[in-house]
This record gives structure tokens, sequence and C-alpha cells, in this order.
């Protein structure tokens, strides 16, 4: 599998995105100094050289601009079944939208005293954030709750979206 990568801006510094195969394999939150997130993406191309690459570079930059609401991209999971099975989960909430790991775990057909856990350790190895809105769970009393991209990364992709969604405001 040969990764090539392009780096979208975004309000919040570079989204590294990596491409193998025809599939969408990584979405990356920049480092803590700022700078993209590439290592292990193989080179960087110009999009239009792949064009799953240039797809998810449009839709992702139509996504931050507040002119997309859902993904259209083939992607390649690295995970188990379970693990899989709530990245799927994660696809079907709504945009503008939260909802809690409980909620999630009986979404996907778990029950939440056993699973919400598990189901919270599933959403942090994303390896497809925004994509896969990992971002959109948060906690049973309703705070922002742990995210691989940081809190404040989570903060501005909700608020993004509840000011799309609504026209104005922000969820947090």
């Amino acid at each position: 599998m040969s990764v090539v990568h392009a780096v979208v801006p975004a309000p919040f510094g570079p989204v590294a995105v990596g491409v193998a195969d025809g599939a969408v394999t990584d979405v990356r939150f920049p480092h803590a100094d700022g700078s993209a997130a590439t290592a292990g993406l193989g080179p960087r191309v110009d999009p239009g050289d792949d064009p799953v690459l240039a797809e998810a570079v449009r839709q992702l930059t139509g996504y931050l601009a507040g002119a997309r609401r859902e993904f259209d991209l083939p992607l390649r999971y690295r995970g188990s079944a379970f693990r899989q099975r709530v990245w799927e989960g994660l696809r079907s909430v709504p945009y503008g939208t939260t909802t809690t790991y409980g909620a999630l775990a009986t979404a996907v057909g778990l029950d939440p005293r056993t699973a919400a856990r598990a189901v919270g350790a599933a959403n942090g190895a994303n390896h497809l954030p925004i994509v896969v809105p990992c971002h959109r769970v948060i906690g049973a009393d309703g705070t922002l709750t742990g995210f691989s991209g940081g809190l404040d990364r989570k903060r501005v992709l909700l608020a993004l979206e509840a000011r799309v969604a609504t026209g104005t405001g922000t969820l947090f």
C-alpha cells in the first residue's frame, strides 16, 4: 500500500489527508507546534495527481468552509470489527448534533452500561476524524470530553457545525 498525502488549511492548523489504493486512510490534526502531521503518509503530492485525494481535499475544504455537511469518500479503516462498528455508528450522527458514548453504544446495538467505555476507546482510536465525526460525541453530563485532536479543536468543529446548522450560535 503506497500512501500519498495532501494538506488542507483549517482554522486550527493544517489537516493532513492520506490516500492509498483508492481510499482515504488518514485524516490528521496538526501537531501542537502547528506543523502538519505527515509522518508515514508518504510523499506530499498535488491533489490532482490522485482522484480520491483530490475529492478528499475538495470535501474537507468544503466542510471546513461550512459548505458541506456529509462526506462521500471511500474509506479504509484500520481496526478491529468492534472499532469499525463504532466508526460506522459515528457516521450516522447527524451534522450539527452531538451524542454520548452510551447513546452511541445503544445505536450500534450494544449495552451502554457495559460498552460505553469501549465505545469511547474506539472513538479515540479513529484515524479518520472529521470525516468519521468522533468530535460529535460528548460526555453523558453534556460536557466536552477527550478528543484525540484536543478539546479546542473539538470545540471549533462543533461551533462550525452549529453555526452552519442553525445559522447562528454555537453548541459550546
